[in-house]
């Protein structure tokens, strides 16, 4: 058999392929042809004497074949990727970031990132997106992901940074017009600014596993339109507590329930499998895992 030394160029054409899904994607991300891509991927098959793909109109599915080459192949292209960070810390940290934030639980960062993350590295420049739709990493070429909840994408390596504590509240102008819940009985009888997204409204989680659907006239899909819907009285809402904390300070929101615990959220970093993240992204998770837990130094 033919050295696969050589193909180096299909072996990584082939990682990316599974790892998005088409060979356009992959193409974008090698900053190839997706022809070139393909033609790659074929050559190494040709080398193996075995197909790894199969190919239809629709979608590529991993042959048996397929799967146990990327078992082997995936870990060692990451291990190659590590190597150059291995001497990265040896000089000045430097580069572009291109980083997705949760959109309101990013305002809370933005003052540490802004005021301690860029004077401490002036050689990182950073682009960040704010939202709270789940961006396609690959797609989109973001280097990394912070995001709110557990990632159900296997082709994403995940790391959880912090385990966020949730607060239930209302406006005193809400709470004028309607009973104080004393119970969670009482509370799932209220109306609530309800969290959406991709057509699913999540459930309020207690910690002792207890749940319920809230009801509501009114529902959004991002945590800062929640936060000003309870403002204004238009409802209960069910946030992160560090998105409210300073409106719980000022009364301008007041905390139900508080002797009742609720289950906590994951706070998770995410990036390509294919890849081992850059010494620059290493330090701005690190960043970030700080500020989640208090301590930005």
């Amino acid at each position: 058999m033919e050295s696969l030394l050589n193909e180096s160029a299909g072996m990584l054409a082939f990682v990316r392929t599974v790892e998005t899904g088409t060979f356009s994607a992959a193409a974008r991300t090698l900053g190839v042809t997706p022809s070139a891509a393909s033609k790659s991927v074929s050559r190494l098959e040709s080398v193996l004497r075995a197909k790894l793909l199969r190919r239809s109109t629709r979608r590529l599915a991993m042959t048996a074949e397929g799967e146990a080459f990327y078992a082997r192949v995936m870990p060692l292209l990451r291990e190659i990727d590590a190597s150059a960070d291995a001497v990265q810390s040896y000089r000045e940290t430097s580069g572009h970031l291109k980083v997705s934030l949760p959109g309101e639980l990013g305002r809370v960062m933005l003052g540490p990132i802004l005021n301690d993350f860029m004077p401490r590295y002036p050689g990182i420049s950073l682009e960040i997106g704010m939202t709270d739709r789940h961006v396609d990493l690959v797609r989109e070429n973001y280097d990394a992901v912070f995001r709110v909840g557990s990632s159900d994408r296997n082709e994403l390596m995940c790391r959880t940074l912090a385990h966020l504590e949730m607060v239930l509240v209302a406006s005193p102008a809400f709470l004028d017009g309607n009973p104080f819940p004393a119970s969670v009985e009482q509370l799932a009888q209220l109306k609530f600014a309800k969290y959406s997204l991709g057509g699913q409204t999540y459930p309020v989680r207690f910690a002792n596993g207890r749940e319920f659907s809230p009801s509501g006239r009114i529902e959004f899909d991002s945590a800062t339109a929640i936060r000003e819907a309870a403002r204004s009285g238009a409802g209960v809402a069910h946030l992160l507590k560090r998105v409210v904390e300073e409106d719980i300070r000022e009364g301008s929101l007041v905390e139900l329930l508080p002797d009742i615990g609720l289950q906590t959220i994951p706070f998770q970093a995410l990036h390509a499998s294919g890849s081992m993240p850059s010494h620059r992204l290493e330090l701005f998770t690190e960043f970030i895992a700080k500020v989640m837990v208090g301590d930005n130094r």
